[in-house]
């Protein structure tokens, strides 16, 4: 009689293949179900932080330019060193792309993309100031 019941005893110490093949499922469907709200999720978060890096930028430029004397925009060879005093923190990275801070030059009207598409463009004459990308520049 001991022997059946220790033999119960130990089969008993482990899952059955059911209940794990049952807990893998109801993973899998959770993982099913979570996956794409995260991956959504997250390319919103990048594109609202673009847009708002590109606001708070626009903004400096505009707060310089009402500061110089001369009433002009900030050069593009120095942009992110003469907007410092305008921005909390260092200048940003573009999110979009290769996440650099590169600041290109550019005198089109509009701006229009250049070979590299990272960081951001700007045009000194106007002032005009976007993220170096095909989406991005509608911002």
């Amino acid at each position: 009689m001991q022997t059946i019941a220790k033999q119960r005893q130990i089969r008993r110490r482990g899952f059955t293949l059911i209940e794990l093949v049952v807990v893998v499922l109801i993973l899998g469907i959770i993982g099913a179900i979570a996956a794409p709200k995260m991956l959504t999720t997250m390319s919103t978060a990048r594109t609202n932080s673009a847009r708002e890096n590109v606001k708070i930028i626009r903004q400096a430029i505009e707060m310089y330019k009402t500061q110089d004397p001369n009433n002009a925009y900030p050069p593009a060879a120095t942009l992110a060193t003469a907007l410092q005093p305008y921005l909390k923190g260092p200048f940003p990275a573009c999110p979009i792309g290769q996440q650099t801070a590169t600041v290109y030059a550019s005198s089109d009207n509009p701006l229009v993309t250049t070979a590299t598409t990272d960081g951001w463009l700007y045009n000194q004459t106007t002032g005009d100031f976007a993220i170096n990308d095909a989406v991005g520049i509608t911002y």
